[in-house]
């Protein structure tokens, strides 16, 4: 009989890929968010902030058994700048839903759909590849793809900072969809850095 083995630190793999899926379903609810009357808002902001505790949770579970552990599947620090970056992405999607819902934001410009459907596709990457951490090698087409989703990002975001800037809003409202679209171009940031500290374990194990 022959028994399959689990890869070194399984655990730490096991948590990666939860936080993967946590980051899909952070995502989604974004999506809904941004479709949604006003009058859902609230539910759909509750909603996004109980993903963010879980990944919370999942950031301290990490970070825990990095404490705990003598052996590690790549370098600490990288698993700890994973863990934090990851963690990081889901801080600024819940800010700019939490935000909008705050402010009581009405229509929100085309542009942050346009965001929103590149941190889908970013988020798409990364659940697909935190499972995969196990060999990091092969994950070069995930941190190729989602720099260049960044860079898309960036390109949006300006071309809605001009919208807001027109001089055909009231300055208040200015203020707070920046605030929002902000906290949307920090995550496609996040999601960035996340790809470059993978590329940068698969660098150290290769």
């Amino acid at each position: 009989m022959r028994f399959s083995r689990k890869p070194k630190g399984a655990k730490f793999f096991e948590l990666f890929a939860g936080i993967g899926t946590n980051i899909g379903a952070s995502v989604d609810v974004l999506k809904q968010f941004v479709a949604a009357p006003v009058e859902r808002r609230a539910d759909l902001a509750a909603r996004m902030h109980e993903l963010e505790h879980a990944g919370d949770d999942a950031t301290h579970a990490l970070v825990e058994l990095l404490d705990r552990s003598f052996v590690t599947p790549f370098d600490r620090d990288d698993i700890y700048r994973l863990a934090i970056r990851l963690d990081d992405v889901v801080d600024h999607m819940d800010a700019a839903v939490d935000l909008a819902t705050l402010y009581q934001v009405g229509e929100l410009p085309p542009g942050v759909t346009a965001q929103v459907e590149l941190l889908c596709r970013a988020a798409g990457r990364t659940a697909d590849a935190m499972p995969r951490l196990v060999t990091p090698q092969d994950l070069t087409a995930y941190w190729v793809e989602v720099n260049e989703l960044e860079n898309e990002a960036d390109q949006v975001y300006r071309k809605l900072l001009a919208v807001l800037f027109n001089g055909q809003r009231d300055a208040l409202e200015v203020m707070k969809l920046k605030e929002v679209v902000d906290e949307l171009e920090s995550a496609a940031d996040a999601f960035e850095h996340v790809a470059d500290v993978v590329h940068s374990i698969a660098v150290k194990e290769s």
